[in-house]
């Protein structure tokens, strides 16, 4: 099927070029423009309590008031407000409701401080449009009108609160993505400039993989309108680094193996469909294994991961189609010459490095395989001290912003929990109103759980049925202990509801909470489904049973080490309180997923290898030897990319760039190139049971090797007399 592939997208690459040009253009000037949402309960299903609460909520008190901008004053000198400055505070609070500003319904002034210190002004929007872009832009328009109010006054005045954190992680957004950008552009660019000296071939992928993304973004907005997903902002600096690294690493598969073609004799056209045909495989292969793991993701609880997998599945099958087609196309045209001016494409490199790790693996298997595993082992054992933290907001945003500073000082100057309280709401379970007398001891009962600092009844819907108990926590909202705290809330507001009656608990330790439950939902069922997906087609590709086994126990202890080394990074080193809640699933997906990558990449050049008569010990140190520089290459260049997302300034993209490339080092360098290829040679033909795909193929056309070399030559040789695609250009 691939030398199909690669005998029609050669015989016609103009075409081929063509057709991705209107497709291009068609899909771009028609994709709808998605708006990005960070409201952290728009991720959650509609069965969580949390949700049932807001719901419950909007309908019993539809004028309730929830602030979504405060803005907080303090004097310029850090001392206690005066008479004065609090007249100025009202004035501000009452001038600002004035001007009816898009999106503002309310502006109320809040409560000072116990020490004096600060004041706050309350601003409630509608809830209909809560985390949508145009909260972010009234919050835009608040902070300047705030600001101007203040000017001539003593008060200093920011403002925070979820819009004003909307405005702020765009703002973030729009940053991280253009270091990233220009981080992953130029790292792709050196690094090819430096393993094959040749300008045309440094630029190439970036123009290529620069039109396939713009087609990846254009299905995914489709895709994500149709299905009804949520977008988030995170998602868009993800996906740079999914398509440019991923690219870049099936450029590199593709060019390292049409080199080796050219060297062998074939003429260029040739050179690229026996290319095409020997490592198309291996590319659909990984690709597949990447995509089907991040469908895996459709089976999550959660909005974000939901729409994640998904986005990242299209870009991947985009980046396949093109690795198949549109770069075969492009270099078939220009030929030898995409490697000029360097001279080095003409001779076979000794690659005396790899072919002494080869020699090692050879030579000592059992050895090497110990030593690999420990080393994976060892840092699997930091996993022990994982903890999740779950505030998406302030995770996705540098501290120094401003909506950050003030949820910051407002823990520092009011009870850690009173900027998002936790509201219990009894309802009655058949329509009559509430027996009020028993609310005094319910909001006693809810005040006395631990972790609580108050309670009270708060208000009671019109119709009388259902009663709302505002609970406010020791704790900052996104907090262990405070997740911990509305779990036990949860409890005594279930068991002790008065007969007739029902409780549900939201707020934001609600949301919390329930967003460790879906992610633990999804631990289990998403782990296991792309584990098995995966499994299946390496036991395709390799037509094995028992290989798909242990390359899978490799890829998972790589998980674990990751893991492990991003909690004493994190944690550990930096004191982080946790890791943000996500990261583990999407660690998974992408150490699993495109650390698999380079088994794939390593085991089907040992299979190769073997082919040509190899014993198993000898076909792994030939296939380290062939395909190890391909695998540093790419495992390099992926893990970098993915290392620019450090860049973006904020916890969530941090923790994330230096886990998923710290994850594809050790599968280039640890798995692919040590534990697989020895574990492989340690078992043998069983390896390939009941396949025997080790077996030699009379048929085969084995174009790799040093035996073989010649004799594959000759072969392609012979097919370009009676292949129209194999004329010299």
């Amino acid at each position: 099927m691939f030398r199909r592939i690669g005998n029609t997208v050669v015989r016609h690459p103009v075409w081929t070029i063509v057709a991705w040009l209107i497709a291009a253009v068609a899909i771009v000037a028609t994709a709808p423009s998605l708006p990005s949402n960070s409201d952290e309960s728009s991720f959650l299903p509609k069965s969580y309590e949390s949700i049932k609460a807001a719901d419950l909520q909007e309908r019993a008190f539809p004028s309730a008031f929830t602030p979504s901008a405060i803005a907080l004053y303090q004097r310029t000198d850090g001392g206690r407000l005066t008479a004065e400055d609090k007249q100025d505070v009202a004035r501000i609070t009452t001038e600002l409701g004035k001007k009816h500003i898009d999106q503002v319904q309310k502006v109320v002034p809040g409560q000072p401080s116990k020490d004096g210190r600060y004041d706050l002004t309350l601003v409630q929007m509608d809830s209909k449009n809560a985390g949508q872009p145009k909260q972010a832009d009234a919050a835009k328009v608040l902070r300047e009108d705030v600001k101007a109010l203040a000017k001539g006054t003593h008060l200093d005045v920011k403002l925070g609160g979820s819009a004003a954190q909307a405005l702020d992680q765009q703002d973030s957004s729009k940053r991280g993505q253009a270091l990233i950008g220009i981080g992953t552009f130029v790292i792709i660019l050196v690094t090819l400039l430096i393993i094959f000296r040749a300008p045309i071939l440094a630029v190439l992928p970036l123009v290529l993989i620069g039109l396939v993304s713009a087609i990846a973004n254009g299905l995914i907005a489709y895709a994500t309108k149709l299905f009804g997903l949520q977008a988030n902002s995170s998602i868009s600096s993800i996906l740079i680094v999914v398509l440019f690294g991923v690219g870049t690493d099936y450029f590199l598969f593709l060019m390292f193996r049409y080199r080796e073609r050219l060297r062998a004799g074939d003429e260029p056209k040739q050179a690229m469909v026996n290319a095409v045909a020997r490592v198309g495989e291996a590319i659909a292969s990984a690709a597949g294994a990447v995509v089907i793991a991040f469908l895996a993701l459709a089976l999550s609880t959660l909005g974000f991961l939901k729409q994640m997998g998904p986005a990242l599945a299209i870009a991947v099958a985009a980046t396949l189609v093109a690795g198949l087609t549109l770069i075969p196309a492009v270099v078939s045209l220009i030929g030898p010459k995409v490697f000029w001016p360097s001279k080095s494409w003409q001779r076979e490199p000794d690659n005396a490095r790899f072919a002494a790790l080869g020699r090692g693996v050879q030579r000592r298997p059992a050895l090497t395989a110990v030593a690999s595993g420990l080393v994976l082992i060892a840092l699997t054992l930091g996993t022990f001290g994982y903890k999740a933290t779950f505030d998406l907001a302030s995770g996705s945003m540098p501290k120094t912003k401003e909506s950050m500073v003030v949820q910051d000082e407002m823990q520092k100057a009011y009870s850690a929990g009173a900027a998002a309280p936790t509201d219990v709401y009894l309802s009655s379970t058949d329509g009559k109103p509430l027996d009020r007398t028993g609310f005094t001891a319910y909001a006693s009962k809810l005040g006395a759980v631990d972790g609580v600092a108050n309670a009270r009844m708060s208000q009671v819907s019109k119709d009388g049925t259902t009663a709302d108990f505002t609970v406010t926590l020791k704790y900052e909202a996104s907090t262990d202990k405070a997740i911990d705290a509305v779990g036990k809330v949860r409890d005594i507001a279930h068991a002790d509801a008065p007969e007739g009656t029902e409780a549900l608990v939201g707020g934001m330790s609600s949301i919390y909470k329930d967003i460790n439950t879906a992610v633990n939902h999804d631990y289990r069922t998403v782990f296991p489904v792309a584990a098995v997906l995966i499994m299946v087609i390496l036991g395709l590709l390799l037509r094995s049973v028992v290989a798909p086994w242990y390359l899978m126990a490799s890829v998972g202890l790589g998980f674990g080490a990751t893991l492990g080394a991003t909690v004493w990074i994190f944690q550990e080193g930096q004191g982080h309180s946790g890791l943000m809640f996500m990261l583990p699933v999407i660690m998974y997906l992408f150490v699993v997923a495109i650390g698999t990558d380079y088994n794939i990449l390593m085991i089907a050049r040992l299979r190769e290898e073997a082919r040509e008569g190899r014993d198993p010990r000898a076909a792994a140190g030939m296939a380290l030897r062939h395909a190890g520089p391909t695998v540093a290459a790419a495992g390099f260049i992926l893990a970098a990319t993915f290392a620019t997302m450090m860049l973006a300034g904020n916890a969530l993209l941090t923790e994330m760039g230096f886990a998923v490339s710290f994850g594809i080092a050790v599968a280039a360098f640890v798995m692919a190139m040590f534990f697989t290829p020895s574990l492989t040679a340690l078992i043998g033909h069983a390896a390939w049971w009941p396949g025997h795909g080790d077996r030699a193929e009379p048929s085969a056309d084995a174009d790799t090797g040093s035996n073989g070399s010649d004799r594959a030559a000759g072969q392609d040789r012979n097919s370009v007399a009676h292949d129209p695609a194999g004329r010299r250009s």
